[in-house]
């Protein structure tokens, strides 16, 4: 498992040098917001949405002083934007009144928040904050982790539990943002391009879906 493991990141490594978040953002409190308002919805879309609604809040004050109802229509298109709004206002509340109005920088206090499970948290501290204190674990995460054999789990903290045990720590954060993209590009939920993928030979789900999808 573990040369298996290294040449995985190697290859990743190397087909997508540029991986990133796709959210736009310049401060943690953008951050914070894009990535709630990313549950259930396209980082397309939510990008859309912060475009004109960063212009209007810009920080933790700002959020905690909206109108629900206001705000509710602002960013309506994201889906699920009565919990949205309610969780999003909630969190910069606490922000300004428990943390002198800066996002907090460690798991431990984010996960605190309104609306913040480990998945948000890891997403801010790696990007906003540059801390490595877990590993993303979206749909594309799920998805890869399983089809590459690195986790028998469904549940995303378990996941999360098994991919930290396997990868050296220092690349946690960059390794959900190449499998992202090949789960984008590549290996995507419906019909996987295995034969161009350049996983292939060490997938164990490549022989299951060659047989599945493209031997003829």
């Amino acid at each position: 498992m573990e040369d298996r493991i290294k040449r995985i990141i190697e290859i990743l490594k190397k087909e997508y040098p540029r991986a990133r978040i796709a959210l736009n953002y310049k401060t943690p409190i953008d951050l914070l917001v894009a990535t709630i308002l990313s549950a259930q919805c396209t980082d397309k879309r939510v990008n859309l949405i912060t475009d004109q609604l960063f212009q209007k809040y810009r920080t933790p004050a700002d959020y905690a002083k909206a109108k629900p109802q206001t705000f509710e229509n602002e960013i309506r298109s994201a889906g699920f934007f009565r919990n949205k709004t309610k969780n999003i206002i909630a969190a910069a509340k606490a922000i300004v009144s428990d943390y002198g109005s800066k996002v907090p920088d460690n798991m431990e206090e984010l996960v605190k928040l309104p609306g913040v499970a480990r998945k948000t948290a890891s997403v801010v501290l790696f990007n906003a904050f540059h801390k490595i204190e877990g590993i993303t674990v979206d749909t594309h995460v799920i998805r890869l982790s399983q089809r590459l054999g690195l986790t028998k789990n469904l549940n995303p903290e378990k996941i999360e539990a098994d991919l930290m045990s396997l990868l050296p720590r220092p690349l946690w954060g960059r390794f959900a943002y190449w499998i992202i993209e090949h789960g984008r590009k590549v290996c995507n939920a419906k019909k996987p391009l295995c034969p161009e993928c350049a996983l292939k030979k060490d997938c164990p789900s490549y022989q299951f879906y060659i047989n599945k999808f493209y031997r003829t």
